[in-house]
């Protein structure tokens, strides 16, 4: 999320967030040279990396397809929780948003029957396929030559507008994102693609505040944060597992923020030389290095693998979905493509089968699991309107993708009886924005991990 936050450090060094280890490095070793089992997961940072090192290539193709480049956002909402403080007027914090026709007709949504389009999306088809059901032949009434008319299957605008109305409340039920106006005209297309996460210098008070609000006062709070005997790992071990995962979540989250800014980061340059983006291995060490972030800094990155493998597992269950998605942009071969690609990483994930388990989560008595349930998705909507807080632009940007990813992937792991085997319910159902986000986010976090061992060898030399 750019630069969202400079002082990234200083806030989490007052709420110590993660679990802490024994990570002294030896003289020729990295502290980010991660070992050991994820935290709460089903595989370990050996696995995750080979995972890694075979599909993110793949993961780069994908989220550069028409259908995953341009994301629709409204970036001018207000913020709901205090008095906006401006926005940066640095040039790097601005987005470029689309213009009409940069965007594919498809991706839009729309679809004219008389154009001669390459295939028709999965909504349509399945319209279609309804309407030849209802329509019969005509039928005549016993002792009666007259006949019966069709079956009017068509929707006033009226009914129209009740049955959206019902599926945004059914959609709301289960989402763990603060959905955006629809109907607004501020929503814009963005092309992600031309407007990519990386350091932008915002910070200050107004990016503070935000860490510390989404910290502070929308996680569940950690026992005694400033004894001076507190030790993170057993006040986090003494949370339940609902809680620690939306810890480990939020920790990844600013973590892999953290690194991509440290590795896209502006070197302004001077007279003889342009500027140009790349790796900074001080900011990094400054954000990560044990000796700089009292220890904590590795248990940070850390987290990254435990949101890498949280968001996979929601991909790898959606499998089912994955193949009944039309990735419709009106281009059949684009189309065609999107859909191999996705079905060559389902195959890739089958090396890395045990990634983070569901099931173990919001069990026991049934309404105090509901209850937490319900807390853990209002926090984490919560979490999601403060993005309207951030005052850089490419950051709001970047936060919004990211956390409507994160939503998007504890939807799809937390929606009760909605995946059976190699089956899907009919009810399910996910936006196109909510696949754009998740895909998106899944790329944030292979790249941070990407990024981690590249920073692991640029350390060494």
């Amino acid at each position: 999320m750019a630069r969202f936050l400079y002082s990234t450090v200083l806030i989490v060094s007052v709420f110590p967030l993660h679990t802490t280890s024994n990570y002294g490095p030896s003289d020729d070793q990295c502290f980010c040279q991660l070992s050991g089992k994820v935290e709460d997961c089903c595989c370990d940072v050996e696995a995750v990396h080979n995972l890694n090192k075979e599909v993110y290539p793949k993961i780069l193709e994908i989220v550069k397809q028409n259908y995953f480049k341009f994301f629709k956002v409204n970036l001018g909402r207000s913020c709901p929780f205090w008095p906006d403080d401006g926005t940066c007027s640095l040039k790097d914090c601005s987005v470029q948003t689309c213009k009409e026709d940069e965007v594919p007709e498809g991706v839009k949504g729309y679809h004219d029957p008389k154009k001669s389009y390459n295939h028709k999306p999965l909504k349509v088809q399945k319209e279609n396929s309804k309407r030849q059901t209802v329509k019969e032949q005509p039928k005549k009434c016993k002792g009666d030559n007259s006949t019966l008319g069709d079956v009017n299957i068509h929707l006033s605008e009226e009914d129209k507008q009740a049955f959206e109305t019902w599926q945004q409340y059914d959609d709301a039920e289960n989402s763990f994102c603060q959905p955006e106006d629809e109907l607004s005209a501020d929503l814009k297309y963005v092309n992600l693609l031309l407007n990519p996460e990386r350091f932008t210098n915002y910070k200050g008070d107004s990016a503070n505040r935000v860490w510390y609000s989404i910290y502070q006062e929308n996680c569940f709070k950690l026992p005694n944060p400033y004894t001076e005997k507190y030790e993170a790992s057993s006040a986090l071990n003494q949370l339940c597992l609902e809680k620690r995962v939306f810890y480990r979540v939020i920790s990844g989250m600013h973590a892999s923020i953290n690194t991509h800014l440290s590795a896209q980061y502006l070197f302004k340059g001077n007279g003889f030389m342009k500027p140009e983006w790349r790796p900074n291995v001080e900011e990094f060490k400054k954000r990560f290095d044990p000796e700089k972030t009292k220890g904590q800094g590795p248990s940070w990155l850390k987290n990254i693998y435990f949101l890498y493998l949280l968001v996979w597992r929601a991909v790898i269950k959606a499998g089912p979905y994955w193949k009944q998605e039309g990735f419709f942009t009106g281009h059949k071969s684009e189309d065609g493509l999107v859909k191999k690609h996705i079905g060559d990483l389902l195959l890739q994930s089958r090396n890395c089968p045990s990634t983070f388990d569901e099931t173990m989560m919001f069990t026991g008595d049934p309404v105090t699991s509901r209850g937490l349930k319900e807390e853990f998705r209002k926090k984490f909507r919560n979490i999601t309107r403060i993005m309207d807080c951030v005052g850089c632009q490419k950051c709001r940007l970047w936060g919004k993708v990211q956390t409507q990813g994160i939503g998007t992937a504890l939807k799809i792991l937390f929606s009760s009886n909605q995946f059976a085997e190699d089956t899907v319910s009919p009810s399910f159902r996910l936006k196109r924005n909510e696949i754009v986000a998740l895909f998106n986010a899944l790329g944030r976090y292979s790249s941070s991990i990407h990024y981690v061992q590249m920073f692991r060898s640029l350390t060494r030399r």
